[in-house]
């Protein structure tokens, strides 16, 4: 796999685009991505049970195996908790990008993100859409543009792109993403949207995106805020003209490999840029007695606010993270539970089997003063292990949440 400076536009066939058309205050708030080959889809939605308009929309596309020719999404407007006329809303949208384009609405995808329960301002979104689909283009910078469209509180624009070699063919897959707060593993966590150039069948585009999906996205946690218009979206138009991968042969791990890896950097860009947070946590259990209990272990302790303070605070309070593991559901053994503290400053064990260990306050606080912080919680029950990644709660995330929908 082949690292690249690109984005959502450096597959074949893909153009994009993003402008400020008036929804937010100053930032850009649209964004489009349209495909010269109709494109097969595959997607993860949130399972939060409030769901905003876009989520039903693209829910019955996927399901419906449908091929798409464009995506077009706007920020500073969830959409969400608007009834009937949300969904109206949300069908003009995909309806006059798609006469725009030469499409028919039902081959668009639609997103949306912002403050809940603001009706659409249709009017500023169709000029908008008419204005902004003439700059729509291959090249660099117009898929940086797309990716700035699609931003909230976002710090900074999340991109990447990569190359592999499927029969001999270069496959590119590239994305962008947004998230910040309003993060929790109940999937999909943020807006994610990866096109790429490969042939596959939609059976295994799904697969693929499921599987990276369960290993990123879902173990990630800001503030443990389930959203109601997180999904995450692959499309794949073919135009490399490889051989189609109808099976899960050495080409098809390849790509499943190269979108986990796209995927898990989205997920970690995520977490150093929570809303207000100044430490990136990973933890890693392991030894666990099977994958599940690992994976529970390790997102409660990510998700614990009393761990998070602590990492805040740089304080080596330990028990808080036994304790979030005992309060989890999964099974552990805690008398022979190891717990180790690390950052680029060293590694401190903080507990061994089962019981406190003397440890010199100076130097965890040494190690805990760096920005990346790693907790290691291992166990003696199995062979499985886990890996969650999440951050600090901070003041700062109090006050931007605070005034969030003023500052919209």
């Amino acid at each position: 796999m082949k690292i690249i400076d690109g984005g959502i536009t450096s597959p074949i066939g893909f153009k994009a685009t993003g402008s400020h058309i008036g929804i937010k205050r100053v930032k850009k708030d649209l964004s489009l991505v349209t495909t010269d080959k109709p494109a097969i889809c595959s997607g993860c939605f949130t399972q939060n049970i409030v769901r905003a308009s876009h989520i039903l929309w693209d829910e019955a596309i996927v399901k419906s195996g449908k091929r798409v020719k464009g995506l077009i999404t706007v920020s500073g407007n969830a959409n969400a908790c608007t009834g009937e006329q949300g969904d109206k809303d949300n069908e003009k949208m995909a309806e006059v990008f798609a006469k725009e384009i030469g499409a028919d609405k039902n081959e668009i995808l639609t997103g949306a993100t912002g403050i809940i329960g603001l009706k659409m301002p249709m009017d500023i979104i169709e000029k908008g859409i008419k204005d902004t689909v003439k700059n729509l283009s291959y090249d660099r910078e117009s898929g940086k543009k797309s990716a700035m469209g699609i931003i909230t509180t976002d710090k900074f624009i999340k991109e990447m792109a990569v190359q592999i070699d499927v029969g001999g063919k270069t496959i590119t897959i590239g994305g962008m993403a947004k998230g910040s707060g309003m993060i929790h593993p109940n999937m999909a966590t943020v807006l994610s949207y990866i096109t790429t150039d490969l042939n596959i069948t939609k059976e295994l585009l799904q697969k693929a995106l499921d599987y990276s999906i369960g290993e990123t996205y879902n173990m990630i946690s800001v503030d443990g805020a389930t959203s109601t218009n997180d999904m995450a979206l692959v499309l794949a138009n073919g135009m490399a003209d490889n051989k189609i991968i109808d099976s899960e042969n050495e080409d098809f791990q390849k790509f499943k490999n190269a979108l986990y890896k796209i995927h898990l950097k989205f997920a970690k860009d995520i977490i150093h840029d929570g809303e207000g947070s100044s430490k990136f946590m990973e933890v890693a259990v392991v030894n666990a007695k099977s994958k599940e209990d690992a994976r529970v272990l390790a997102k409660s302790i990510v998700n614990n606010n009393l761990v998070k303070t602590a990492l805040y605070g740089e304080d080596a309070n330990w028990g808080r993270v036994v304790a979030s593991m005992g309060g989890s559901g999964a099974y552990f053994n805690p008398r022979n539970l190891n717990i180790f503290f690390e950052s680029q400053k060293g590694c401190i064990i903080m507990m061994q089997n089962g019981k406190p260990i003397s440890f010199d306050e100076n130097y965890a606080s040494e190690i805990l003063s760096e920005g990346d912080i790693k907790i290691v919680a291992e166990l003696s029950d199995g062979e499985y292990t886990a890996k969650a990644w999440g951050c600090d709660l901070s003041y700062e995330y109090v006050r931007i949440n605070g005034d969030y929908r003023s500052r919209s």
